[in-house]
């Protein structure tokens, strides 16, 4: 891959995805990228580029971007935050809430993981819970809706009792049982759209989103993150990301890293 090459997948991907592509991932890029170009025929990556700059098609443009992404989750991952929601958010939202239901939304789901482990917590506390999942990734979202994972991935976070409660063994892998796939709706999505009028959301989990996200984009996420989510609602970040200087629409909760409420400012805007 040339460096020609490298400045212009940058650009692609912070243009279509809002994700940045730094210098020092040039090598795992190009390793990314060659299974991509047999897949789609060609000799190598650089065959492959060449065509899409001089010929740009959507669907081979969002083959690269999707194979450029980092995907890496894991059950339960920052336990911190998976206690604060089952011992606080989940039972006090769940008493203010008309008929007891709860609207989470896990934005950058990856396959799928954070999304099942927020379907376990709320299943085992007997919470009513509506529970939304995206990605940007098709690949991504496929792997999350089969449920299957490998004894390494599912071993990942879980402890053994939540592994033989909610899922079951298939040859060598393991797949989340009926119940617990019921319990999440998951789509692909980009969260530089613009936010869709579908309801709000009670709880919003964009962890280690961010930090992977351009500069520029960032306050463009946060703003329609915002605009998803009820007025008393709770966004949890990852453990070292902040909003500060992207956006004014949160503020943090004093003693609990990574999560986040709607400032004063975001209330004032949305009266």
């Amino acid at each position: 891959m040339t460096p020609e090459d490298f400045d212009r997948l940058q650009t692609l991907l912070a243009s279509r995805a809002g994700f940045r592509l730094t210098r020092d991932r040039m090598q795992l890029a190009e390793h990314r990228l060659g299974p991509v170009a047999r897949r789609e025929g060609y000799h190598n990556v650089e065959a492959m580029l060449a065509s899409l700059w001089s010929r740009p098609v959507a669907s081979l443009g969002w083959s690269v971007i999707e194979a450029l992404l980092n995907g890496e989750t894991w059950f339960r991952r920052d336990r911190a935050a998976f206690e604060v929601m089952e011992r606080e958010l989940l039972p006090a939202l769940t008493a203010a809430r008309p008929g007891g239901r709860v609207r989470l939304w896990c934005a950058g789901a990856s396959t799928g993981q954070e999304a099942y482990s927020l379907a376990i917590a709320a299943l085992e506390a007997g919470a009513q819970v509506e529970i939304e999942a995206t990605d940007l990734s098709r690949q991504a979202i496929e792997k999350a809706l089969s449920g299957l994972y490998t004894s390494f991935e599912i071993q990942r976070g879980l402890s053994a009792r939540a592994m033989l409660r909610w899922f079951e063994q298939v040859d060598d892998q393991w797949r989340a049982r009926p119940e617990l796939r019921a319990a999440i709706a998951f789509k692909r999505a980009n969260l530089l759209d613009e936010a869709a009028d579908e309801g709000r959301f009670d709880v919003v989990f964009c962890r280690n989103v961010l930090d992977d996200m351009a500069p520029e984009r960032r306050a463009r996420v946060l703003d329609g993150l915002e605009r998803r989510m009820v007025d008393d609602g709770c966004l949890f970040l990852g453990r070292d990301e902040r909003p500060d200087g992207d956006s004014v629409a949160f503020r943090p909760v004093a003693g609990r890293k990574g999560l986040y409420v709607k400032s004063a400012a975001a209330a004032r805007r949305a009266a």
